[in-house]
């Protein structure tokens, strides 16, 4: 969540903010929202973000699930898949590559595609290739106006023919 809309430098320093602030996830989840939105401000979008986030974590709280630093941990994964793509602000920059780049099929939705992720990509690959398709997603494949000229992957993508011929 923190992620949105802003670099990786200031989605840290906003993390390291709010830790310091806000040490436990429990007192994340209790915050009033202008403590929370400023503990997060370096990261943009205070006000927008600390609704999101009290509001996610409220929800892991509300589904059983204890709010520490293991909670996560001691869940079947089943369990915690279930729990994760139940809250609000699924990440849309793995979901809009993979659907550009046709790695899953048009209809798919966020949910879907992480599903034909988890079933196709082995386990030690998952996070290099979520973070490469994040930083594709943020300075390439972007939402409005992709640089398909700019892309590594252009010669795979199925999009560049329908994307030059505008």
């Amino acid at each position: 969540m923190l992620s949105q809309h802003t670099s990786d430098t200031n989605r840290d320093r906003a993390y390291a903010d709010l830790r310091k602030r806000l040490p436990t996830w429990d007192e994340v989840a209790g915050a009033p929202l202008p403590v929370l939105a400023q503990a997060i401000r370096r990261g943009g979008l205070g006000p927008t973000k600390a609704v999101r986030i009290r509001a996610m974590l409220r929800a892991i709280r509300r589904s059983g699930v204890p709010l520490d630093d293991r909670a996560f941990t001691r869940m079947p994964d089943q369990d915690l898949w279930d729990t994760l793509v139940a809250l609000p602000g699924v990440d849309t920059h793995v979901h809009r590559v993979a659907k550009r780049l046709g790695l899953v099929p048009p209809g798919a939705d966020a949910v879907a595609t992480q599903a034909a992720f988890q079933t196709s990509v082995p386990e030690a690959d998952m996070y290099q290739l979520h973070m490469n398709l994040i930083r594709h997603g943020r300075a390439v494949c972007v939402a409005q106006r992709p640089r398909c000229s700019e892309c590594v992957l252009r010669e795979l993508c199925p999009r560049v023919g329908v994307t030059e011929a505008r």
